[in-house]
C-alpha cells in the first residue's frame, strides 16, 4: 500500500552537536500536532565526526513519527539544508538548529499559515528565545534588538506581521517554507550561509528571500512558531562579536552586488560610491565612531560596543570590496543554489 502524503518534514541540519541534537528532538516529541496531520523529521549530517548518526539511530528507534537521517559530504549548512529540501517531498518544510528546544505549537502554527489562507503566503518564522549557558555580559544590550543577530535570538512581538510590510526577515533557526518556494527560486546559496571556514557569515536566508520576492512570494511572523535557542559561552565574547560583524559585512558586500536593490528599497546601482562603497556607508561609519567615543567617556559599555559592531560591519564591507577583481560590477550568483542530495 503507497503511503499517504506527508503534510510536513522538520527539517534540522546539523555539525558535531550530538548531545545538543539530542535534546533538539526529545523537545519535536513532546510537540502537539494536529491530529492526522501527517510530518516527518529529516536530520541531515554535514560531516559530524562525534555519536550524531547513533543519536538519530537510537531516537528513531520509538520516534512518534518518520526520523530520517541523511549525509551531505559538502560543508555548509546551506548545502546541508538545500540536501535535505531535495530529500523531502512534503508540502512545507519547517526548518531548524540543531541546538534548540521547540514547542509545543511550533509545527502547528507553520502549517495553519502555509497549507491554507492566502496562497501568496511562501513562507513564515517565529521568535527565537535565549537559552543561556552562562549569564550574558553587560556589554550585550538586552533591550534592543540591534545585535540579537548575532547569536541568533529574536523576538518581533505578539502580533502576527508581514514580513515585506515590516522590512524585516527571519532566522534561519526558526523558518518554515513551502516547498513550491524552492522550486520556483532555488535553494539557498552556500558562498553566503555559515560553514568551517575563517569567516564566520550568514546572508543566505536574506538572499533567498530577496529572490522569493522577486518572484511575488511573501512571509508571515507567527508568534506561535516560537523555539528555544541554546547560547554557548564561547558566543558571548567580544571577539565572536567582532568576527561575526565582520563577516556579515563581507556577505553583505557579495548580496549587495547581486541584488543591487536593498530591502530598504535603495537601488545601490543609483547611489553614489566611493572607492567600491555606497557612499553613505562613509557617514554612517563617521557617526559610529564619534558614537564610540562619546558612549565610552559617558560609560555606556553596552552602547560604546553597539556602535564598535557597526564599524567591523562596514570593516568587512570595506575588505570584501577592496578585494574584489570589480567592485562595480554586480556579481552573478556563483554560489550552490541547487537542489541535489547526497546520502548514505
Amino acid at each position: 500500500m503507497t503511503p499517504a502524503p506527508l503534510d510536513a518534514t522538520v527539517l534540522i541540519a546539523t555539525y558535531n552537536r550530538a548531545a545538543l541534537l539530542d535534546e533538539t528532538l526529545a523537545s519535536i516529541r513532546r510537540m502537539r500536532v494536529t491530529k492526522g496531520r501527517r510530518w516527518e523529521v529529516l536530520v541531515v549530517d554535514n560531516n559530524s565526526t562525534d555519536d550524531t548518526r547513533a543519536v538519530v539511530e537510537r531516537q528513531a528507534r520509538d520516534f512518534p513519527v518518520p526520523l530520517r537521517y541523511l549525509f551531505e559530504a559538502r560543508q555548509g549548512r546551506s548545502s546541508a539544508l538545500n540536501a535535505g529540501i531535495a530529500a523531502s517531498a512534503a508540502p512545507v518544510i519547517a526548518m531548524t538548529d540543531d541546538d534548540v528546544r521547540i514547542e509545543e505549537g511550533w509545527l502547528d502554527a507553520a502549517c495553519e499559515a502555509l497549507l491554507g489562507g492566502d496562497p501568496a503566503i511562501a513562507y513564515a518564522g517565529g521568535p527565537v528565545a535565549p537559552i543561556w549557558e552562562t549569564a550574558p555580559p553587560r556589554w550585550l544590550d538586552l533591550t534592543r534588538g540591534d545585535l540579537w543577530g548575532t547569536i541568533a535570538i529574536q523576538d518581533h512581538g505578539a502580533q502576527p506581521f508581514v514580513y515585506e510590510e515590516a522590512r524585516k526577515v527571519p532566522l534561519g533557526a526558526n523558518m518554515a517554507a513551502r516547498r513550491t518556494l524552492f522550486a520556483s527560486v532555488g535553494g539557498f546559496r552556500a558562498d553566503l550561509g555559515r560553514s568551517s571556514g575563517r569567516l564566520v557569515l550568514g546572508q543566505e536566508v536574506p538572499e533567498l528571500l530577496m529572490r522569493a520576492r522577486a518572484a511575488g512570494w511573501r512571509g508571515v511572523y507567527l508568534p506561535a512558531m516560537r523555539v528555544h535557542h541554546h547560547i554557548p559561552s564561547k558566543r558571548l565574547t567580544r571577539a565572536y562579536f567582532r568576527k561575526w560583524w565582520f563577516g556579515k559585512g563581507v556577505s553583505r558586500s557579495t548580496l549587495d552586488r547581486m541584488q543591487p536593490v536593498t530591502e530598504m528599497g535603495v537601488d545601490l546601482r543609483e547611489t553614489p560610491h566611493l572607492a567600491g562603497l555606497p557612499r553613505y556607508m562613509y557617514g554612517s561609519a563617521a557617526r559610529d565612531v564619534i558614537g564610540r567615543i562619546r558612549t565610552l567617556i559617558l560609560r555606556r559599555p553596552a552602547d560604546a560596543f553597539r556602535h564598535e559592531m557597526m564599524l567591523m560591519f562596514f570593516a568587512g564591507y570595506f575588505w570584501a570590496r577592496a578585494t574584489s577583481r570589480s567592485s562595480r560590477a554586480i556579481a552573478r550568483p556563483s554560489g550552490d543554489v541547487t537542489l541535489s542530495t547526497r546520502s548514505s
